[in-house]
């Protein structure tokens, strides 16, 4: 049996999996104190931009899925921001840019819209009253916790940015960034209040979104008051494919979330089971280069630009797909924009059988690097994302929503769920993704397992513009030599190495009752239920 870091969480009545442990631990106190799912999963991602900042926070972006065990529904809630009213690529040419910044204050070109994401999910799905869910977040923020490992470790990498962008975040105290050493975010805290009691009002309209956008104003930023009013998340429909007698659904455009679809397409035709290590990973990375071809083709707001994704995501074409990698190589996909990888993953599943998955991210590590003023809420730079090519299909254009790596991911059978699952790191999220259902489907491993098992990444993440084909020294170098006999150019990197992302899962067992949760070593996080 493969080695694996822990034991996977059993329960019975609720799990939450997160890449942090005191998220983590909010999230169970919140399904145990009554809350939803979704109660949960918002006390998760406000919890985790405090104790997290450096990879998701209330000025980030956030797309869920949420599955209503009531109905056997799965519904789609999108809640990116769109560009500013002012942004144009003829803006940045004009003044020399040839691409957005991805720091400062002409980054932060996107409205923020995880927050509303937690008003619309709660409103819809919640059980406990906001300032109830919101509560432990805002105490973190405003008592204190102690810095882990993963948020020193990054301010240590990113000082010199932070040092000319963010000097008066909060946790830029002036203190070396060390593990252990108390971190307090008081203005966080005092923003995290006003959206409890006030709703998303008190992020968009009010004092807050005045002092937010009024100060990047001042810098030279572009969105305004009128942006930040404007926005609203939108609740869709699932994009859905079939995998071995499973439906697996994933997030529309502007997510990335086909790409996993195609992958699982491709590979429902081919007897993964008996595949090797080295044939295993060659032929989902062969696929991953196709898919990626169409996914860089198509992907972008869908109401500036929808994708074909009918003809994408149908049995036939991942038949052809199949027939190119069999007449093999698969040539390398064309050179794009190098992606952020820096995000969370959290799931959760109540005792009602009801469930979210959420991926929320800043994008670049701590973003923007811009705050907003006395806010203490550091600013996204997805925007940064955009094209300023006016051939590109993610051009950036006035009020358009940029393309994004964020995809959370659920498997149903017969409209019961049984796994909800998703992973940060940019392009190797729809590889992750793939990685684990298929270890869970066709290798019959249980989740803890199958995010421990080695993993690799094909192409860009976390800011490398790369297409080289990574794996963990875990697979050994019979493996790494079978990959380059079949001419891919291999890194070998670390035993569970951070650049493969964090993966969380929970599994469900209708028959049983039972729910099986796991979190990623690669993190700080953990699978907790009750």
């Amino acid at each position: 049996m493969a080695r694996t870091t822990r034991p996977v969480a059993l329960a019975r009545r609720g799990m939450v999996a997160t890449p942090h442990y005191l998220a983590s631990g909010v999230g169970l106190r919140i399904l145990q104190d009554g809350g939803s799912a979704v109660d949960a999963a918002v006390a998760v991602n406000a919890t985790l931009g405090v104790v997290y900042p450096h990879m998701t926070g209330v000025g980030g972006d956030a797309f869920w899925l949420v599955y209503e065990a009531a109905t056997g529904q799965v519904h789609a809630l999108n809640g990116s921001g769109r560009a500013a009213g002012e942004a144009s690529a003829e803006y940045f040419l004009s003044r020399g840019h040839r691409a957005i910044p991805t720091r400062g204050p002409l980054a932060a070109v996107t409205v923020p819209g995880a927050v509303d994401s937690w008003c619309a999910a709660h409103e819809r799905f919640g059980s406990l009253p906001l300032t109830k869910v919101l509560e432990p977040a805002i105490g973190y923020a405003r008592d204190g916790y102690p810095m882990c490992a993963g948020q020193a470790e990054c301010l240590r990498a990113v000082a010199d940015v932070l040092a000319e962008h963010a000097p008066g975040w909060e946790v830029l105290d002036g203190a070396e960034p060390t593990v252990g050493r108390p971190v307090l975010l008081p203005r966080l805290a005092a923003t995290l209040h006003e959206i409890a009691v006030s709703g998303r009002n008190g992020f968009y309209t009010g004092a807050v979104a005045e002092e937010i956008t009024g100060t990047l104003r001042r810098a030279g930023g572009l969105l305004t008051m009128a942006d930040f009013a404007a926005h609203r998340s939108e609740w869709t429909e699932p994009l859905s494919t079939g995998y071995r007698g499973f439906d697996c659904y994933q997030h529309p455009p502007n997510s990335q979330g086909f790409a996993h679809l195609m992958l699982l397409n491709v590979l429902e035709g081919l007897d993964v089971a008996a595949m090797g290590d080295a044939e295993y990973v060659h032929t989902v990375t062969e696929a991953t280069k196709l898919v990626f071809a169409d996914r860089d083709r198509y992907l972008t707001d869908p109401g500036f630009g929808p994708a074909p994704l009918h003809h994408l995501l149908s049995k036939d074409y991942a038949a052809e797909l199949r027939a190119q990698i069999a007449a093999g190589p698969v040539p390398a996909a064309p050179p794009a924009a190098a992606a952020g990888g820096d995000t969370t993953c959290s799931v959760v599943v109540d005792g009602a059988g009801n469930a979210a998955a959420v991926i929320q991210s800043l994008y670049h590590e701590c973003g923007s690097a811009f705050v907003g003023g006395d806010t203490g809420v550091v600013l996204q730079n997805r925007g940064s994302f955009f094209s300023l090519d006016p051939g590109d299909v993610n051009r950036l254009e006035p009020g358009k929503r940029t393309a994004h790596t964020l995809m959370p991911g659920m498997m149903l059978r017969d409209g019961e769920l049984r796994m909800v699952y998703g992973t940060m790191g940019g392009e190797g999220q729809p590889q992750t993704s793939t990685a684990v259902v298929t270890r869970v489907v066709d290798f019959g491993h249980d989740v803890q397992r199958a995010i421990d098992a080695p993993r690799w990444l094909y192409g860009r993440t976390w800011g490398e513009q790369t297409r080289e084909l990574r794996i963990e020294d875990r697979f050994g170098p019979e493996v790494a030599t079978g990959l380059r006999r079949r001419g891919h150019t291999v890194r070998v990197v670390a035993d569970f190495d951070e650049v493969m992302g964090h993966a969380q899962a929970i599994q469900v067992d209708p028959e049983r009752g039972l729910l099986m949760g796991g979190a990623d070593p690669r993190g700080e996080g953990s699978a907790l239920g009750w």
